[in-house]
């Protein structure tokens, strides 16, 4: 990970209020618990400080395995790269005022949720929409851009990646693509 030039040094971003996040199970008795109130396990610093990931949970496996906090073990141990093969990545993402994100793709369902700000999402095509809090995205895998379109604020947004057999259009493979972000999302999964 290269040092930070941009103004987000750590998670959250200075102007942005801390995220917790709640992690629940069950007591001896068999009732709920909270086990944990924190804000993630795993933060990282992306696109030269201009952007700060917040890992809030990931999977393995097309069902999860929660005996014996496997699941719990898996989120903890693992900070995955863009997506988890055959799993689940639930990743805040705060964005410095008036970012823009290298266009890329992840081959994966992205659900993208506006938590805080307003932002444009871009497409190959040229195609575009604005996006306020509480809006969601679903990309099916095509080539896409974040742009922050507060330039006095930073913003937050939400992702849930699922991965996804792989995909043709028009008979051609569709191959992830993470051009200026792949240093941003080297596996460091021990």
């Amino acid at each position: 990970m290269s040092a930070p030039q941009g103004p987000i040094t750590k998670f959250p971003a200075d102007d942005l209020r801390p995220s917790r996040r709640f992690i629940t199970s069950h007591n001896k008795e068999g009732k709920g618990v909270f086990i944990v109130d924190d804000d993630g396990d795993h933060h990282r610093i992306m696109v030269q400080g201009q952007a700060v990931a917040n890992i809030i949970y990931s999977t393995k496996g097309e069902k999860v395995d929660m005996n014996d906090d496997k699941d719990l073990i898996f989120a903890r141990d693992n900070e995955p790269a863009i997506h988890v093969p055959g799993g689940s990545v639930a990743r805040l993402i705060d964005f410095a005022p008036g970012m823009e994100s290298p266009i890329h793709r992840a081959m994966s369902i992205d659900y993208g949720i506006v938590v805080e700000g307003k932002f444009l999402l871009s497409l190959d095509s040229g195609e575009s929409k604005v996006m306020l809090p509480g809006d969601m995205s679903v990309n099916r895998g095509c080539m896409h851009k974040w742009k922050n379109l507060d330039e006095t604020r930073s913003g937050r947004m939400l992702f849930v990646l699922l991965d996804v057999e792989p995909y043709k259009v028009n008979g051609e493979l569709i191959e992830e693509y993470l051009g200026d972000l792949a240093g941003d999302y080297a596996d460091v999964s021990h």
